[in-house]
Formats: structure tokens, sequence, C-alpha cells
């Protein structure tokens, strides 16, 4: 692959080496065999910096891949953060392919690719007021082995982004192909109903984001009943609050869905003044 051409792109490093390009016989760029991280960095350093190192941990004891020295990945995040705001993506593949096919062969070296960008931009407003969000027409496949990973297999989502045209839309809600609310193209999704917090279950497919992790133990933390459950769009129909995660966002309250007006609830806000202390937080601070 050629450098990045990303504008905000700042920094990249393969296995702990600056630079920006992987071998062609790589096998995440082959197959998405591999596992990836999105991490918020703030001037203190990385944001739940623990929390996503131990879910990669997971994820590559689950896909089979050799053991990870998670010092040394803190390390580089650490050293790649630069006391800057700004965004990093890690990614762990299993390595560069020994023989041509699915296989492995057991003898892969895992490649570790670390990159750093700017910080988006931020709309102040959409954190009080709520985002429109759509139904995506896409569904996701459920395969049980692969639910929960944050895995580079992505390709459902890019089907789902690509159809999404109205500029004023942020995001769209995915189903499974059994009908179970799922999660955003980018998100985990809550609802409220009857003063409970319900988030779907990830056992057939998702990804167990890490802000959803951090919301459901301050719930629990603040005796806000909290559940995850199998949900479908009656349950989303039924919702009194709706409001999205993810490892940069945060909460994002919804303000409107398809033909729907959601005022933003007092969980919701409850909820956002539980997190606000932990993103503003020094990273040994905020391991919740």
């Amino acid at each position: 692959m050629s450098a990045l051409p990303a504008k905000a792109l700042q920094g990249a490093w393969v296995n702990g080496e600056a630079q920006s390009t992987v071998s062609v016989l790589e096998r995440g760029l082959h197959y998405g065999d591999g596992l990836f991280e999105t991490i918020a960095c703030l001037a203190e350093g990385p944001r739940f910096l623990e929390r996503h190192l131990q879910r990669l941990k997971r994820g590559c004891e689950q896909l089979g891949f050799g053991p990870l020295e998670l010092p040394q990945l803190a390390e580089e995040v650490r050293s790649a953060a630069t006391g800057q705001r700004a965004v990093l993506k890690l990614l762990v593949t299993r390595g560069i392919a020994r023989a041509r096919g699915y296989a492995p062969s057991g003898q892969e070296v895992a490649t570790r690719v670390l990159l750093r960008y700017g910080w988006p931009h931020e709309d102040a407003a959409l954190a009080q007021g709520g985002v429109r969000i759509a139904i995506s027409g896409v569904r996701l496949g459920e395969n049980p082995a692969l639910a929960g990973l944050k895995h580079c297999n992505r390709l459902e989502q890019v089907l789902a982004r690509r159809a999404l045209c109205d500029p004023h839309i942020t995001e769209a809600l995915m189903f499974s192909s059994s009908g179970a609310l799922i999660s955003g193209t980018m998100t985990n999704v809550f609802l409220v109903r009857d003063g409970r917090l319900l988030t779907p279950r990830l056992d057939r497919c998702g990804v167990a984001g890490i802000m959803r992790a951090v919301v459901l133990s301050l719930a629990v933390a603040g005796g806000i009943p909290a559940e995850e459950a199998v949900l479908d769009a009656r349950d989303l129909d039924a919702a009194q609050e709706l409001f999205l995660t993810n490892a940069l966002l945060g909460i994002r309250p919804v303000g409107e869905l398809p033909g729907r007006a959601l005022p933003v609830g007092p969980l919701t806000r409850t909820l956002q003044s539980y997190l606000a202390p932990l993103l503003a937080a020094a990273p040994g601070a905020a391991h919740a």
C-alpha cells in the first residue's frame, strides 16, 4: 500500500517504526483478518486505554492470534499521543501470509499498525439538542463466532454509510438479518422505556463498544435499571428516549428518527452528567 493521503493523518507507525506502508501479503488486507481500536486522546493521554487493550487482547485470543505484548502496545499508544488532542487508530492483524489461501499456517507474526489523526470538528449543539438518524436498509449478518469483536471486516457498515445521502443525518441504525436492533454504523444504541435503560444484546453480531460498557457501568453505579436485551423495531417505536455512544462522542442524544421527533429526556441527561467527568479526566481516572 502506498502512503496514506488522508488530510487529517498526522502520523503512522508499523510495528513501532514510523512508516505508512505494509506488505502486499498482509492478511489484514486480503481477508480483513484483524482487529482495531479507535482511541480518543486528550492532552493528558489516551482515554480508557486499559479497556481498549483488554478488548483487543480478548479479540486476539478469540481469533487465535499470537499473544499480545500489552505493555509494549500501551507504550506505543502513549508515545503516539504526545500530549495532543487526537484520535488514534490501532490495528492488529494476524500478519504477513506464509502461504496462499484462507487458512493461516500458524507461523504468522502479528502486525501492529498505529495511526494518529487530528480531532474531528464537533458541533456542541448536537450533544444538547440531539442528532437526526436514519434506519439503514443494510442488514448485519449474524455470526456468534464474531459477535462483539471489532474486527476489520466492515463492509456492511461501508454499504450503510454509502447509502446515507442527507448531510444532516449523522447516523443510521442497523438491524440484523433476523430483525433484531443491533447498533448504528459506528455507534452503539441505548433506548429508555419506563425508566429503564435498554441496549441490544450483542451475542449474534455487532461491536461491544468501550463507551457502551462504560455507560452500562455508570448506570448500575447510579442505581439506574439497565439491561442488555433482544430488541426489535417495536422496541424502537416505543422508546421514550434514545441515544448513541462511541469512544469519541461519548453520549450523543437522538432528537429525530424518520417521521418522529424525540425529546432529550432526563435519564439521558443524567448519564451525560455522570460521564462528563470521565471524558475530561486524566487517563488514570478514566477507567470506570
